[in-house]
């Protein structure tokens, strides 16, 4: 478990120097070192406050850099080395404070020209962390209580078209998508509160829509609502939300920040659908940047309760395994004592296909599952989109082929030959 008085960081590193002074190097710049020794760094205050280099292990050497920029000793010809790196940091240095420890784990060290690559791979954090942010306040219990969904993943989809809807006309798609017993929808990351679908009309449109369906059908669909924006517009937007009788909220995390995400956990009264757009800057180069392992559990201990991990054969760039270590990573334990396990959500590109390769990865059911054009495009309407993507995942997670158990199900029949599998 993390040590008490000190915070942890694993890197993969790529540079052309010898590695372990590299990483001293690292380890200076993120704490009390800079380029050039100063008269106020002394050997006690290092002992203090430096950060240290705790291990060091050679993976491998290319020919060439990764990243451009890099510097390189003189002489001969360089070559790169790559290792992962541990560093720690004393408590005492920033406390219990997570946009402090961004800027300590992953400041300026990315820009350092000792490195041709840099990527943060995984942290470990004092208890103190968990006594300051509690984390997600509902997770994967919460969520199953306000959307009436056990023992299996919430199925949802994403309002399409993303943009152009009306407030009325997204009100009429949530009503066909609710009275099919859809579990769960969320709006668009692009949908905010423009004036062609201003927020709160949508929310009054679409509220009416599921409270509709909930009483001819005793389900209420939960639906996220991206309320996105300044601080005091999203604790706004929330309790407006709130008194409609709608049951979750969204944020796309990067654009908000960690101090926002902090402040919205803390006035939310419901679960926080925590979406990634923008993850690919941070990670599509493999030299460079963050793990969704690392950087997840930041926004875990923001108060997350769902967090986007892609999808398997994804419509992105991201490869199946990246998906599967992120969605496994949620339920991971950040401490002993506060687990903080966040709720998975696949989504880009999915259909009844990647139901169960899903499933034989995680294998467990508290996920949720969105597809959008996975539903919404069904040939035979939205409702047998709905109905097919449930029997795959009721199939998925009873061992049966999917093509064994559509020959009895009309709606998943008719997705097998809508949505082919890869390579078909």
């Amino acid at each position: 478990m993390p040590d008490p008085v000190r915070i942890e960081a694993d890197y993969l590193i790529e540079t052309a120097f010898d590695p372990r002074q590299a990483a001293e190097i690292m380890a200076g710049e993120q704490s009390s070192g800079t380029f050039v020794a100063v008269p106020g760094e002394t050997p006690e205050l290092k002992a203090r406050a430096a950060a240290r280099v705790e291990r060091l292990d050679l993976v491998d050497e290319v020919a060439a850099p990764s990243l451009p920029g890099a510097g390189k000793p003189a002489g001969s010809k360089p070559v790169y080395r790559r290792a992962v790196v541990t560093l720690s940091w004393p408590m005492d240095n920033i406390g219990p404070s997570l946009p402090n420890l961004v800027a300590t784990i992953a400041g300026n060290l990315f820009e350092l020209k000792q490195f041709s690559g840099l990527r943060l791979l995984d942290l470990r954090l004092p208890s103190s962390f968990a006594q300051k942010y509690p984390g997600p306040k509902f997770g994967i219990d919460g969520t199953r209580r306000l959307s009436g969904v056990h023992g299996r993943p919430l199925i949802g989809t994403i309002i399409k078209p993303s943009v152009g809807l009306s407030a009325e006309a997204t009100g009429e798609l949530v009503g066909t998508l609710a009275d099919a017993g859809i579990d769960f929808i969320k709006d668009d990351e692009l949908q905010a509160d423009g004036p062609a679908c201003p927020f709160e009309d949508r929310v009054r449109a679409v509220m009416a829509a599921v409270n509709r369906a909930a009483d001819r059908t005793g389900k209420k669909t939960m639906v996220a609502f991206n309320l996105t924006g300044e601080i005091d517009e999203m604790r706004r937007r929330h309790d407006f939300v709130l008194a409609q009788g709608g049951t979750c909220v969204m944020a796309s995390v990067l654009a908000v920040g960690h101090a926002g995400m902090i402040e919205l956990a803390r006035h939310t009264e419901l679960p926080i659908h925590g979406h990634r757009a923008g993850w690919g800057a941070l990670s599509r180069n493999p030299g460079l940047g963050w793990s969704f392992p690392a950087w997840s559990k930041l926004w875990r201990l923001t108060g997350c309760d769902h967090l986007h991990v892609n999808g398997l054969a994804n419509k992105f760039s991201e490869s199946d395994e990246s998906v599967i270590t992120s969605a496994r990573s949620l339920a991971e334990p950040l401490f002993e004592h506060a687990p903080m396990t966040t709720v998975p959500v696949f989504s880009s590109g999915q259909t009844i296909r990647q139901a169960a390769g899903t499933w034989a990865a995680v294998k467990s059911p508290d996920l949720i599952y969105t597809a959008g054009g996975g539903v919404v495009a069904h040939p035979l309407g939205i409702a047998a989109g709905v109905e097919a993507l449930v029997e795959a995942w009721n199939a998925a997670m009873a061992g049966v082929a999917i093509e064994t158990h559509a020959q009895g199900n009309a709606a998943l029949a008719a997705s097998l030959d809508a949505y082919p599998a890869q390579g078909a």
